[in-house]
């Protein structure tokens, strides 16, 4: 069986990368609100949250919503084993979802646009289920207000897998360019440095990495 190919990622890449995407998504989306999944989304919305202000207008608010959809395996009797990647699970799990009494309620999100940022699209699975769940609680908001104003949902993530997805984004949103991923690679088994138990040596392999791409 061939070994997965490992990717460490810096937060100094993490910073980059939101930095080189932030023109486009002031360009193509110009977000009024933006939702962060957890874990993997809170790091690079706030980084973006910086390269998004606008001179004379307010920092972007950010939400959160934590979504699983990974399992560790195999287990020891404490911790999953190191090294051992994690392997997506079948179903998504919610663990935590909008809080919107700072924002007046789900009626002060219709009308608006909204990016939800995530660190990885991996199977799509919880990038979907994101999407379709958001829709439909601003849409029963959008009824009760008896409003025809459109929210429009974009999506950026730092890294798209390039692989058979397992879930579905609209496609209108696609068409629009209202997806955008920095990077598009392999499917490569990223490890993000908000996941290191030692900071010194995730960059120290992944200095290792990049020296040995350069040769």
């Amino acid at each position: 069986m061939a070994e997965v190919e490992k990717l460490y990622v810096t937060y100094n890449e993490v910073h980059k990368l939101c930095q080189e995407s932030a023109a486009r998504i002031l360009a193509d989306i110009n977000p009024q609100l933006m939702i962060a999944i957890g874990g993997g989304g809170y790091v690079p919305a706030r980084i973006l949250r910086s390269f998004l202000r606008q001179t004379g207008r307010p920092n972007i608010p950010i939400q959160a919503i934590g979504l699983s959809l990974y399992e560790s395996l195999p287990e020891t009797t404490n911790n999953a084993t190191p090294g051992v990647p994690e392997v997506p699970g079948t179903r998504v799990t919610r663990t935590q979802w909008l809080d919107m009494s700072a924002l007046g309620g789900m009626e002060n999100i219709v009308g608006k646009r909204v990016l939800i940022v995530d660190e990885v699209d991996d199977t799509r699975t919880t990038l979907e289920y994101a999407v379709k769940e958001l829709e439909k609680d601003v849409e029963a908001a959008r009824q009760r207000l008896g409003s025809n104003e459109k929210t429009e949902f974009s999506i950026f993530v730092l890294h798209n897998k390039d692989k058979q997805k397992k879930g579905f984004l609209p496609k209108e949103m696609i068409d629009s360019g209202r997806y955008i991923a920095a990077r598009t690679l392999g499917d490569a088994w990223i490890n993000y440095p908000w996941e290191a138990v030692d900071i010194d040596e995730h960059d120290r392999l992944a200095a290792e990495a990049a020296s040995r791409n350069a040769k």
